[in-house]
Order: structure tokens, then C-alpha cells, then sequence
């Protein structure tokens, strides 16, 4: 049943790697069934990320009828059931590039990619052989950057909080930069957060802050949690996004979300068994 002191959501936002995926990247079955069960019971579930679209294919199964995420970090709202973008808010090579310069200066051995929609573009020594298929252009960003970019890709060798402060002194409004794993900076168009593309999405749907209730784990959830009117770290969270927000899930490995949601919308506490 539904706790006393909750009220049932109009949506429901929430971050994947680290607070609705498990350590692995997977999702459980449980949570396949408490996202189905909250579509059902008419809440949608956004999928707020900062994947890139084409980290997303396995997931846009579960992400139910309403059929709408936002991804890198606020810049593509993509539109599932059509598989077409929606809208892009990236950054262009000239401003980029201007950018990028100010970065060499204040980055601890920096590394650089871009994120376009069709992929990466990426310095020779950006090394991510997980995800880094073999093809993508390879060179100097002012030879690769030939269209926009949804995201800068900083690897570096500082410590990622001192590191963030000195890039937004650098970077001024010129960018958005935020870090969602350690020694990994994603940098944004001006502007460009989840909680933006969140927040337009709401005001197309007619959906109040007060009414939604985001979840997330790292700092680049942090604005998103709190323009929602009721946010939940998982327990596994940065320890910046757990003093953020207003309660504390179980862990993203114990399915956390998945529970809170179930207790949000009214369901039995079997689908989370």
C-alpha cells in the first residue's frame, strides 16, 4: 500500500546507471515489472540519463507507452516510439573548440572526446575500449568536430570535484559541466542540464514541479533532484546527492527505485520480490 505521507506522482523521472541499473548495467526483473506496473497504473516513467542514444537500444523496451526519454544529460529528448529525435541542444565546433582551449589550461592531463548522435569523435589518446567501437574518426577535435555535439568528453587525472570548480571558473556560461564517474568530466551547451530538458518536458505535459519525483546518484542528477518536488538518492549515491535529497532509497543493487516507485503508485510489494 501506498505510505501515509506519500502522494501518488504525476511522472516519475529518474536517472539509470547507478540508481535504477545495477552495478552491472542491467536491469532487473523486478524492476521490468514495477516499470510496467507504474505505465499501467497511468505514471510515466522518464528515463533521465546521461547515455547517449545509442547506449539506450535494450532499454527502450521498458520505457512503456508514453514512449519520450531525455538522454546526455539533457541534450536529445528522444521520442521512442518513433525512434527519431525530438531536440538537440549541443554545441557548435567553433564555440566548442574556443572552449576546449580553456580547458587544456585548467585540466590535470586532459583527454578529449565529443558525443555527436551518430557516435564519437575522439582524440587518439581517449582511451575507453569498452565502448569505443573500431571505426569512429580519430585525430585532433579541430580535424573530427564537424558537427554538433551533445556533449564534451573530458578524461583527466585530478581529483573530479576540485577538478568541476576550476572548469565552470574557466568555462563561465560558455558550458554546462557536470561528472557522473570518476575521471570522466561531461560538458554541456549553455544551459543544457537534466533539469532543463525535464523541466520543458513537464511544461509540455502540463505537469508540475510539485508533482514529479526524481531519483538519482551522481552530481549530474543534482539539479534534476532538485527541481523536482521530491527526489530520492539511492543509498549507493554520492555523498553530495544523498545530503541533497529529501529521502534515501535502498541501493541500486537491491532494486531501490523500483521499490519506492511501487510504494508511490499503490502496488503490492510482491512485484518487487
Amino acid at each position: 500500500m501506498t505510505h501515509p505521507d506519500m502522494t501518488r506522482p504525476a511522472l516519475i523521472a529518474t536517472d539509470l546507471d547507478g540508481t535504477l541499473l545495477r552495478s552491472d548495467g542491467t536491469l532487473s526483473d523486478a524492476s521490468r515489472r514495477v516499470l510496467a506496473a507504474v505505465e499501467d497504473a497511468g505514471v510515466p516513467v522518464v528515463f533521465v540519463t546521461g547515455r547517449p542514444v545509442r547506449w539506450m537500444v535494450d532499454l527502450w523496451e521498458v520505457v512503456g507507452a508514453h514512449g519520450l526519454a531525455i538522454v546526455s544529460n539533457g541534450a536529445v529528448l528522444y521520442d521512442v516510439a518513433q525512434r527519431a529525435v525530438r531536440r538537440v541542444d549541443g554545441l557548435a565546433p567553433e564555440p566548442g573548440l574556443a572552449m576546449v582551449e580553456l580547458l587544456r589550461e585548467v585540466v590535470p592531463q586532459p583527454r578529449f572526446a565529443i558525443e555527436c548522435l551518430d557516435g564519437l569523435r575522439l582524440e587518439a589518446d581517449f582511451h575507453d575500449p569498452h565502448r569505443v567501437p573500431p571505426g569512429w574518426p580519430v585525430g585532433a577535435l579541430s580535424e573530427v568536430w564537424d558537427d554538433v555535439a551533445v556533449k564534451v568528453l573530458v578524461r583527466h587525472d585530478g581529483v573530479d570535484d576540485r577538478v568541476l570548480d576550476d572548469v565552470a571558473r574557466a568555462v563561465g556560461d560558455r558550458a554546462v559541466p557536470t561528472w557522473s564517474m570518476p575521471g570522466l568530466l561531461e560538458i554541456s551547451a549553455p544551459g543544457v542540464t537534466k533539469a532543463a530538458a525535464l523541466a520543458r518536458l513537464c511544461a509540455d505535459l502540463d505537469v508540475p514541479a510539485a508533482d514529479v519525483v526524481a531519483f538519482g546518484d551522481m552530481p549530474n542528477d543534482l539539479a534534476m533532484m532538485g527541481w523536482a518536488g521530491t527526489s530520492y538518492a539511492v543509498a549507493n549515491a554520492h555523498d553530495d546527492v544523498r545530503a541533497a535529497a529529501h529521502h534515501t532509497a535502498e541501493t541500486n543493487d537491491d532494486d531501490g527505485v523500483a521499490r519506492v516507485m511501487a510504494r508511490l503508485v499503490g502496488l503490492t510489494d510482491d512485484l518487487v520480490q
